[in-house]
């Protein structure tokens, strides 16, 4: 007789545990921590001339989120279910008592949580321009909740490519080159590409597509509904995507 499957957040929180827990349980967390990191201290004060501006805001450090998560996201995204399909022990995952959709969801909140994790050690930065003056710390908060928020999306697309494929290195390629295209899709070197041809409100649909836009705004403190919504309906997308390739791949 089957096993009925578990109901309610509480699976979803077990799952989510497990997982966190194996992220400290390798080196893979310790080395993702601080390569982010230092890559965060590099692009602010180096490459963004944070001292250099005499500003008081974290615009350097923010800007360069987009691309510190194109490549750092994806590597923490590819192991999530490649390992499961080349170990194997994704049928006996899958034969618990627990929704596909459960199993997705509290995988993808371990690693988004980690990524809050790493986000939160960053903090330091904050205290440096705190201390050097007086920022609008409100924009900063904001700054913060819409790089959360981004590398969510970042990670939902990297856990549905990593579902299509047993090789974490092509699951790696494939999650950069779809963030790559989301992060792109405002930039005039893609419109004028459909300039030419199409409608207006084509032109439209694929410029709010790209996630530079939506948090640009977000980081300059301008809190709009629409950009919130946009980071989630994108990151349920991707999820929901998730779980049909695994029910595709269990049927097989």
């Amino acid at each position: 007789m089957s096993t009925p499957k578990s109901s309610g957040m509480s699976s979803v929180i077990n799952v989510m545990r497990r997982e966190l827990s194996g992220y400290f349980s390798t080196p893979v967390a310790w080395v993702f921590i601080v390569i982010f990191l230092v890559m965060s201290g590099v692009f602010t004060f180096y490459i963004g001339s944070f001292y250099e501006r005499g500003m008081a805001d974290l615009a350097p450090f923010f800007q360069f989120h987009p691309w510190l998560y194109l490549f750092l996201v994806p590597a923490i995204a590819m192991r999530l279910w490649a390992e499961e399909r080349r170990s194997g022990t994704i049928e006996l995952l899958l034969t618990l008592p627990l929704t596909t959709g459960q199993v997705v969801l509290g995988k993808f909140l371990a690693a988004w949580l980690f990524l809050g994790l790493s986000l939160m050690l960053t903090f330091p930065v904050w205290l440096t321009v705190n201390y050097l003056g007086n920022p609008d710390n409100g924009i900063i908060v904001a700054g913060y909740i819409g790089s959360w928020l981004m590398a969510g999306g970042f990670l939902a697309i990297g856990s549905c490519m990593s579902a299509v494929t047993r090789n974490q290195v092509v699951a790696f390629i494939l999650s950069v080159v779809v963030c790559f295209g989301f992060l792109l899709s405002g930039l005039p070197m893609v419109m004028n590409v459909f300039t030419q041809w199409a409608p207006q409100a084509l032109l439209d649909v694929i410029a709010d597509f790209s996630f530079l836009a939506h948090f640009a705004a977000i980081s300059k403190g301008v809190i709009d509904l629409r950009d919130l919504v946009y980071f989630v309906l994108v990151t349920a997308f991707w999820l929901m995507a998730n779980t049909i390739v695994l029910e595709i791949k269990k049927a097989d």
